[in-house]
């Protein structure tokens, strides 16, 4: 059966197997996004020009935005189903998946309809200038069709691994991102269709990615379920999934829109400052997606361990995944530190932006080494259902906290260096923050497994 897989792999496999087989194809799918993300900006920069580069990096975080439902229902329905699953209830992931499924196709519809009628208005909105606004225009109309498959491509992403088929998750992600990677010469330099070109690969790819899982997910190998007469919404899926999923989307939203600010002040330093961050975010996105997909690969496990309640394991796949989280952090950092420079030429051949993309790019990693603990402790909380605390933890990394020290370092030195260190600060004290929230919640949500009937457990999970 395949609820015994899933329960020899997430209750009985030793800690290290249970948390690396879990965290490694997640890690993986992770490195992909962010490979086919690079291949874009790479492609697109062998146009050698800057404009086009800096186009992208101002219509990606609009895009991101709708990529946060994905998150939303990814994280949300992952965090409840893995808890369903631990405390044996079958019956109701099938409705929660078919719920995440169907709502999120739905948004999707809708938001890529948005995009088609408000595109210009978008891009001027998240900072596109003269030069930039019809490159950025044109990627975001385009990019607008995939929206949809997006939004289910992400949701399965994640879900998938509740069932404990981790592999099956990353498959569907390496699959759509290898073709996104293996187009993006033939639309951007053969075709000659630039960023346009970028945009149509995107789109390919994911489609073909959401394909994959549907197939899955349609077969005998799934206990999930996408059949419309599956889709319930009541009996506390909806407000299951949305106390969690909303949380977790709008750290994605947050980080979109502290992009989109962080790109309005960097305008005032000219278009090549703008084509810079964009190069560094996304070599420090190297580390993070790699953090990300750890953290987001142990969250099924911990929501098992929590629904079962199985204190114990739970504390032991927390000590395990932090320390290899710190050790993973110290050395992407070390790295990425090192081998600036060289990174940054492969995006930038102009050499005012690439000056700015080193400054910055060296900047942006002096968080590295913390992260892992952060995306860690986020998970965690997102496991158990506390929906309070991970709010809390969205809000403020790339909202309360980033936003203040942001303008506070502009007004202070006006200098464009400088401003970009308003990430690592922010990541220190979320940190901080994450790790305070954690303990919080695990001394609250654990204490009904300690009483003696355990009746309360089945209620949490």
């Amino acid at each position: 059966m395949q609820n015994d897989k899933t329960t020899q792999l997430f209750r009985d496999a030793p800690v290290p197997k249970a948390v690396i087989s879990n965290a490694l194809p997640a890690m993986i799918s992770m490195i992909m996004v962010l490979i086919y993300n690079i291949a874009d900006t790479f492609f697109i920069s062998l146009t050698n020009d800057a404009l086009m580069v800096a186009a992208v990096s101002v219509a990606t975080p609009v895009f991101l935005i709708f990529m946060a439902f994905g998150t939303l229902f990814g994280i949300g329905g992952t965090s409840l189903i893995s808890r369903m699953l631990g405390a044996g209830n079958e019956e109701k992931a099938c409705h929660i998946s078919a719920f995440c499924f169907w709502t999120g196709a739905g948004i999707g519809v809708i938001s890529m309809i948005v995009i088609w009628l408000l595109d210009e208005p978008i891009c001027r909105l998240v900072g596109a200038s003269t030069d930039t606004i019809g490159y950025a225009s044109q990627y975001l109309k385009i990019i607008a069709f995939s929206i949809p498959f997006t939004i289910i491509g992400n949701t399965f992403s994640n879900i998938i691994r509740s069932e404990g088929k981790p592999q099956k998750a990353m498959m569907g992600m390496v699959i759509g991102n290898l073709l996104n990677i293996v187009l993006d010469p033939i639309c951007i330099l053969v075709l000659g269709w630039n960023v346009a070109g970028a945009a149509v690969a995107t789109v390919i790819g994911n489609v073909v990615s959401v394909l994959f899982y549907i197939v899955h997910l349609t077969s005998k190998n799934s206990m999930l379920s996408i059949r419309p007469s599956n889709y319930r919404a009541g009996d506390g899926i909806a407000t299951g999934v949305l106390s969690i999923g909303i949380p977790a989307s709008l750290n994605s939203v947050m980080m979109s829109i502290s992009n989109i600010f962080i790109n309005n002040v960097m305008a005032q330093y000219g278009d090549m400052a703008v084509a810079g961050l964009g190069v560094a975010m996304k070599i420090n996105m190297i580390v993070v997606m790699l953090l990300i997909g750890l953290g987001t690969g142990i969250q099924p496990l911990l929501g098992y361990c929590y629904g079962a309640g199985n204190k114990q394991r739970f504390v032991a796949v927390m000590k395990f995944s932090l320390t290899l989280a710190l050790c993973l952090s110290i050395i992407m950092t070390i790295i990425c530190y090192v081998f600036a420079g060289p990174l940054v030429t492969i995006f930038l051949q102009d050499p005012e932006a690439y000056q700015f993309g080193f400054a910055f790019s060296r900047a942006y990693i002096l968080s590295g080494p913390i992260l892992g603990l952060l995306f860690v402790f986020i998970n965690a909380i997102q496991s158990t259902g506390a929906a309070l605390p991970a709010l809390i933890l969205s809000i403020s990394r790339q909202g309360l906290l980033f936003l203040p020290i942001l303008y506070l370092l502009n007004s202070i030195f006006h200098d464009a260096v400088m401003v970009a260190h308003a990430q690592p600060l922010t990541d220190y004290l979320a940190t901080a923050l994450a790790a305070i929230l954690f303990i919080i919640t695990y001394k609250k949500y654990f204490k009904i497994f300690d009483e003696p009937d355990g009746s309360a457990a089945h209620e949490a999970a």
